[in-house]
């Protein structure tokens, strides 16, 4: 049985001006959903689809804490996140499509 992770992750639209954070069990799926707006829904009306950052986590639990966490923080304690460990902003989203699941 392999092992199930968790995925907190922010995403913004092309301008860098909206931030979405959101929780998945399957990042490249959910990006895919993302992408091609399959729900209506706040990222498909602000055209969130850019991965900037995203955090792994192996227990269900804790990966919603921190996107509870990250939700309630401001605007400019979500962009510090982002740049502490993307400073350049680089939409991630075909870094994730490419990595097979088991490496994320």
């Amino acid at each position: 049985m392999s092992k199930k992770y968790y995925f907190v992750y922010i995403l913004c639209n092309k301008y860098k001006t909206v931030l979405y954070v959101g929780i998945t069990n399957d990042l490249s799926r959910r990006l895919t959903e993302h992408s091609s707006h399959m729900v209506n829904s706040f990222c498909t009306k602000y055209r969130c689809r850019y991965l900037v950052h995203y955090e792994k986590f192996d227990d269900v639990n804790l990966a919603i804490n921190r996107e509870k966490q990250i939700k309630k923080s401001g605007r400019k304690a979500k962009i510090q996140l982002i740049e502490k460990y993307n400073p350049d902003w680089t939409f991630l989203n075909e870094l994730i499509t490419r990595v097979d699941k088991e490496f994320l």
